[in-house]
């Protein structure tokens, strides 16, 4: 069993996609990012040093793109939003993104997960008050997609009927992974027909291997960094927890949309610290956060070339750069 996957019986050929989009439910995508340690990987595939969401490491479609369509078997492009920074526009249009797709929300530059989430909250609670958002990765590998989805539903129905909750997606670890945030969970919140909702009692972020170790025996979750949670209440945790970055962005709300929109986060962003957004709001662990376990899913942060390799190994089909590689 590799290490950077949580492994389980049902594969996406035996799951039905959702039979209709949820009706209430949005999507923020993460793409700002910069893929540092997959550079030399981006280079074999691209040619260039390109952010690993942009190329095509596991099938012919970037991650980006495969992040988009999986995405989209549960939530519309037109509530579908992918933060990323404006020096991307040219990797964006070769993937096909423009005014026909999702809404793109483009810093002025990266000031880390922290404003990319805000902003995404912002600009939900501003298009739907009241709204429920997903956030997601956009470098992660997930087989089982229909699945995943129609778990992150679960999750957001729940999150309607409880609107101060914030619910992250906890993957069943295979592995002491030290790479990976790590979920110590407590009593129940929801059952097992509800996406099995459950309290944080802690956050285990990158441990040692005795700690890992110690978290794969007491059952902890890897934190898969999908979130769940209104819009609303994504902005209070952010004010709470970075007033500073908050109180840029709120002044920055009302021109998303217009044509001063790049204007107002030039403005925005211009003082804005750098904040990480697991540090800063998830690991003081305040109380509106549960975790949801996923089930009948295989979930990898591709985080680094190893895990890379390790899911290229139990694909049934290359990729175009790995079957050429493959034969030299």
């Amino acid at each position: 069993m590799s290490h950077g996957a949580a492994v389980h019986r049902d594969t996406p050929t035996g799951v039905a996609a959702p039979e209709k989009k949820s009706a209430k439910l949005w999507g923020a995508i993460l793409a700002g990012g910069e893929g540092v340690r997959l550079r030399s990987l981006a280079r074999r595939v691209c040619g260039d040093e390109r952010p690993k969401q942009y190329v095509p490491l596991l099938a012919d479609r970037t991650l980006l793109r495969q992040t988009l369509d999986r995405v989209g078997l549960a939530i519309p492009a037109s509530r579908t939003g992918v933060v990323t920074v404006r020096s991307h526009a040219a990797y964006l249009r070769a993937d096909g993104l423009g005014a026909d797709g999702p809404r793109l929300l483009a810093q002025p530059g990266d000031r880390g997960t922290a404003a990319a989430i805000l902003l995404a909250a912002h600009w939900v609670a501003r298009e739907d008050p009241g709204a429920t958002i997903a956030i997601f990765p956009s470098d992660h590998f997930v087989q089982g997609e229909a699945a995943f989805m129609a778990h992150v539903e679960r999750v957001a129905a729940w999150v309607d009927r409880h609107p101060d909750r914030l619910v992250l997606l906890g993957a069943p670890a295979a592995s002491p992974e030290v790479e990976y945030g790590w979920i110590e969970v407590g009593r129940r919140l929801a059952d097992q027909s509800e996406g099995s909702i459950l309290e944080i009692r802690r956050f285990w972020e990158k441990p040692s291997a005795e700690e890992a170790t110690r978290c794969l025996a007491a059952g902890c979750l890897w934190n898969t960094f999908v979130l769940v949670g209104r819009a609303a209440a994504l902005v209070d945790a952010g004010r709470g927890a970075l007033p500073q970055i908050e109180e840029s962005l709120a002044h920055a709300a009302p021109f998303l949309g217009t044509d001063d929109e790049d204007w107002a986060l030039d403005h925005a962003y211009a003082s804005m610290p750098r904040a990480n957004f697991s540090r800063a709001v998830l690991e003081p662990c305040p109380p509106c956060l549960a975790v949801s376990r996923l089930t009948n899913v295989t979930w990898s942060d591709l985080g680094n070339p190893r895990r890379v390799f390790e899911i290229l190994k139990r694909l049934p089909r290359l990729p175009s750069w790995a079957a050429i590689e493959e034969v030299r």
